[in-house]
């Protein structure tokens, strides 16, 4: 139990976090938060919480007079070879960590009440989807955007926060909620790192001490990459010198480096609008994705 501030009274109290887990349990709280005509932000999280977890969930409570963090390891944007069975679980560290904030509710549902016996339903979006993290991973932004889509329709949050880490995922939230004229703000938080520059992320836990030790030359890449096409050089320059830089440190394989219209995520020649610099590799059996502006 901690002490919090009402954001519209400013006065203070004390709560728990509640934890449900099932839909009705959820709409029931937010329905009787919205008869208050009280305010609500949704945290879409697959558990394993870290810092970068908790400025969402900061995030909402600055702006929201409720947080719902929703923890949810969803396996419909796994692919059969990929780390669904071993992906980092800890709920009962996600539960005190969301406790420790002014969290009110967690809604950590089971894989059948998130998909009854016999679902069949899926949302794709298209074109944002088709190059970057969708050309390596297919079946990865299908999963994202049904289960996001589930998860908006559910709590019917005021707003919902998304990591800039993901840029393209948060882009492509952003599409799917707006296409379907979902009543829901999408907010994009700025990635949060280690003192080293490397982003944070629950995958973070793969990695050997040695690899931890090289891992921070991908945000410097990246970085080198925007100060470069930033100051005018071509962008295929740009990212042959970084590709080759990661190589050297012993990323591999290495998905993609690119730099993209911050908006449409279309590859550019040269920056000259507001872009992106996306970069997706592996190291050892982790595979680590960052991004920083450019131009």
């Amino acid at each position: 139990m901690q002490t919090v501030r009402n954001r519209k009274t400013g006065k203070r109290g004390t709560k728990k976090l509640e934890v449900v887990q099932t839909v009705a349990a959820l709409r029931a709280r937010v329905h009787e938060w919205r008869m208050k005509g009280e305010s609500v932000g949704l945290i879409p999280t697959m558990g394993a919480l870290h810092d970068g977890h908790l400025a969402l969930v900061k995030a909402a409570l600055q702006n929201c007079d409720h947080a719902v963090a929703t923890i949810f390891v969803n396996p419909t944007q796994f692919a059969p070879s990929e780390d669904f069975e071993a992906y980092p679980r800890d709920e009962a560290d996600d539960i005190a960590k969301l406790d420790g904030l002014s969290t009110d509710l967690a809604f950590i549902p089971d894989v059948d009440e998130m998909y009854a016996d016999g679902f069949s339903t899926s949302v794709s979006v298209s074109g944002l989807t088709d190059g970057l993290c969708g050309a390596s991973r297919p079946h990865f932004f299908g999963g994202v955007a049904t289960v996001v889509t589930k998860l908006l329709l559910q709590a019917l949050p005021d707003r919902a926060y998304f990591g800039e880490k993901d840029y393209q995922q948060l882009q492509v939230v952003r599409r799917m909620a707006r296409d379907l004229d979902i009543p829901v703000s999408i907010v994009g938080v700025p990635t949060v790192r280690e003192t080293d520059g490397l982003a944070m992320s629950s995958r973070n836990w793969y990695l050997s001490p040695d690899e931890r030790a090289v891992a921070p030359t991908f945000y410097k890449v990246l970085r080198d990459i925007a100060e470069e096409v930033g100051a005018g050089a071509r962008c295929k320059s740009a990212i042959e010198t970084g590709q080759a830089t990661l190589a050297d440190a012993g990323f591999s394989p290495i998905d993609y480096v690119a730099v993209c219209d911050a908006d449409n995520l279309k590859p550019l020649d040269r920056v000259d609008r507001p872009a992106r610099v996306l970069a997706a590799a592996h190291l050892g059996r982790t595979r680590l994705i960052d991004n920083v502006a450019a131009g």
